[in-house]
């Protein structure tokens, strides 16, 4: 083999590994972006349970601000989860 067939082979080895760890990194980070939602949920739903047992007459307010709430940590996650199959599938 001639030295330009050996560095030919060597830079498709290194591209072949660097497409692998991307695509191990955005496995990794979407499952970090979903674990990351449902522990927000639980402390969200924590509060919120807390929040009902102190003052019950609040009810209302505290559902609204904790649906919204979680409908923002839903959102980030969401967001996550996207950037990461991105990253895989491109």
């Amino acid at each position: 083999m001639t030295t330009m067939t050996l560095l030919q082979a060597t830079a498709e080895a290194s591209a072949g590994l660097g497409a692998g760890i991307a695509k191990m990194g955005a496995g990794l980070g979407a499952g970090l972006a979903a674990i990351g939602a449902g522990i927000g949920i639980g402390i969200i739903g924590k509060g919120s349970v807390e929040a009902l047992a102190r003052q019950p007459e609040t009810a209302g307010e505290i559902r609204t601000f904790m649906l919204l709430t979680a409908a923002f940590v839903e959102g980030v996650a969401l967001f996550g989860i996207v950037v990461c199959m991105l990253i895989l599938f491109v």
